[in-house]
């Protein structure tokens, strides 16, 4: 045996490089990052914001799935009138009845059986709750992305007032285009921001 051949005893660990980090090396990588996770943040908090703000979307959407289900049943069709109208009164950025109060010079409020007497005037409550005939079926237009039928606020209006017999003499075909209408402007109708 030769004694310059090292034995295994003499051998010794070869040192390992530093590991990589993996965070950014420059002040650029930093400033996207944070880009990015403040962008992640904000769409969570608006997409979740929007999700509360629909909340009534949803419930009249599900209340109008369990109506449709009885479609045959008279107190189905005649609670469509009904379901339409909270939902317009439920939508954000509408003033509901009564909201806009008018004040005499002492500060104090002045309404009288749901109409708002102001320095004498008679002012009508403001809201989609106040609506009726020509004014509903242009509110309803107007908050439609898509044209409704023109005479879509009789059609809810013969479904609320109509007798019975009337009712039951729709045909099917035209009920499920009710049924179809008020649920296109449920899911479609534009909330002001």
């Amino acid at each position: 045996m030769n004694p310059n051949i090292p034995g295994i005893e003499q051998l010794k660990e070869i040192a390992l490089p530093a590991p990589v980090s993996y965070a950014p090396q420059t002040w650029g990588w930093w400033v996207l990052l944070s880009l990015l996770v403040s962008t992640a943040l904000i769409t969570a908090a608006r997409r979740y914001w929007q999700w509360r703000r629909d909340r009534y979307r949803r419930e009249a959407l599900v209340r109008l799935a369990q109506l449709q289900l009885r479609s045959d049943d008279l107190s189905a069709l005649r609670e469509l009138p009904e379901l339409l109208k909270r939902t317009a009164l439920s939508m954000p950025n509408t003033v509901p009845v009564g909201a806009r109060l008018a004040r005499d010079a002492d500060g104090a409020v002045l309404q009288v059986n749901r109409v708002i007497v102001h320095r004498g005037q008679a002012l009508l409550p403001q809201g989609p709750a106040a609506l009726g005939k020509e004014d509903w079926q242009t509110f309803l237009q107007q908050h439609s992305k898509q044209p409704l039928p023109t005479d879509f606020s009789q059609q809810l209006a013969q479904l609320a007032y109509a007798p019975d017999a009337t009712l039951q003499a729709l045909p099917p075909e035209q009920r499920q285009q009710l049924f179809d209408t008020c649920k296109h402007w449920i899911e479609h109708h534009h909330v002001a921001a």
